[in-house]
């Protein structure tokens, strides 16, 4: 294998074996960062003390959380056959995720650091007879570490964002001797397959994407009518998934909304919940109240803000929400996933950066089910306007789920273009039972 790599990827071995030496350091940082679990740390070095279930493992692989939850319907759809699944993620975050809403016998693991060593011990140690890679989290030892062992490999899916594209062209060689282990690609829109075709994958199919077809987050009951009991009355708007520069523009929204509309609550959930501190010091340096929901915090009639710096609580607040404002998309981050949103009846205002999700924003801008705003000015008006109009907010949420479940489907196109790998290890099954 190694001869017939281009030389990027021949050095990248190299130097991912030399560094060995220096995980035990690595790892030290990221403990003290709060990046690593500290039970779990051996993982990172493909060492567990799980052991492996007997008969076929599909073992499913995605970055973080996003990824994560796209391939929850999947999952349910692959445990009904009576198939173990392997479940490897890179952040506490997604653990911590897959701790709270998936099934216990699922196997989380900490995916490996993408050194030789590390990657064999942990394929040694669950030998899957299935992978299944979410979006484009496409590390190479991995990946030929996988195929160099005749491992069935499909990329479900599959992005290749506008970013990502043009810096992989550049180094053509290397992106294609990755994808090109892949069996399949399933991408999630005509333009990925077309960008994942002119970066060498094989076998491009597109499919859809998963996330329109996952289930509305949960909601604890208790937790919401003590919500809803404290907020009674309230115009709310959530601010979801929110990334740094972002707030300061919805202080200054909130401000100016506040005039027409007094008791106004705005909830700002974090997409990093470990940033809920330092938000809520510059909504008191403003001369705002707010409330930190991780200490514990209800909502009071004083309380201007809401910052929800917990984790997995974002179905609890969307049922909250009047109005959602869809994160990620003021600043060039490229836009938070809107379906949940829009499966619990949540109006949605975005900003213009939103190319993670651009098909989808695309539709639903054009069929009614969203509104953009691409100032300060635009915000204001568009979450004024909705605040005002409740007609106007039960209409777009009518539009937006008409786009929705336009664009469903994706879950059973996946299913059907992953039945021939399913079909094989429904006979190993039965072999293993005659």
């Amino acid at each position: 294998m190694a001869n017939s790599l281009p030389m990027t990827l021949r050095v990248y071995r190299k130097l991912s074996f030399a560094v060995v030496p220096l995980a035990p350091a690595l790892i030290k940082r990221r403990l003290k960062l709060g990046k690593e679990d500290p039970a779990r740390v051996g993982e990172r070095r493909g060492v567990s003390n799980d052991v492996r279930p007997r008969g076929p493992l599909i073992w499913i692989h995605g970055a973080s959380v996003g990824e994560v939850l796209a391939a929850a319907a999947l999952i349910e759809k692959l445990r009904a056959l009576n198939i173990r699944i392997l479940l490897t993620s890179g952040t506490v975050t997604s653990a911590a995720i897959v701790a709270r809403r998936f099934p216990p016998d699922i196997i989380h693991q900490y995916v490996p650091y993408d050194s030789p060593r590390f990657v064999a011990r942990f394929l040694d140690h669950w030998r899957p007879s299935l992978a299944l890679f979410i979006e484009s989290d496409l590390w190479p030892n991995l990946i030929l570490s996988s195929a160099a062992r005749r491992l069935p490999m499909v990329l479900i899916n599959g992005r290749m964002s506008h970013r990502s594209f043009p810096r992989w062209r550049r180094v053509y060689a290397t992106i294609s001797a990755l994808l090109g282990r892949f069996d399949v690609c399933l991408a999630q829109s005509e333009v990925d397959a077309a960008r994942f075709t002119a970066l060498g994958s094989r076998n491009v199919v597109t499919t859809g994407n998963l996330k329109l077809d996952v289930s509305a987050p949960p909601a604890d009951p208790a937790k919401l009518e003590r919500l809803v009991s404290a907020t009674r009355g309230r115009p709310i708007i959530v601010a979801a998934s929110t990334h740094p520069g972002e707030e300061e523009m919805l202080l200054e929204a909130h401000r100016t909304l506040k005039g027409l509309f007094p008791s106004l609550l705005t909830v700002i959930v974090p997409r990093h919940p470990d940033r809920g501190a330092a938000i809520a010091r510059v909504i008191a340096a403003s001369g705002l109240k707010a409330g930190l929901r991780s200490r514990e915090d209800v909502p009071t009639a004083a309380s201007d803000f809401y910052v929800a710096d917990t984790l997995g609580e974002l179905g609890l607040f969307y049922r909250l929400a009047g109005i959602v404002f869809m994160g990620g998309s003021l600043v060039e981050h490229g836009g938070q996933n809107p379906i949940e949103a829009v499966k619990l009846g949540a109006p949605i205002v975005h900003g213009p950066h939103v190319f993670n999700f651009t098909d989808v924003y695309e539709a639903l801008d054009s069929a009614g089910g969203a509104r953009r705003a691409d100032t300060q000015e635009a915000l204001v008006k568009q979450l004024g306007q909705l605040l005002a109009d409740p007609a106007a907010r039960d209409s777009q949420i009518r539009a937006a789920e008409r786009v929705v479940e336009q664009l469903g489907g994706a879950l059973e196109r996946t299913l059907a273009a992953l039945e021939p790998y399913l079909l094989q290890l429904r006979l190993e099954m039965g072999a293993g039972h005659a």
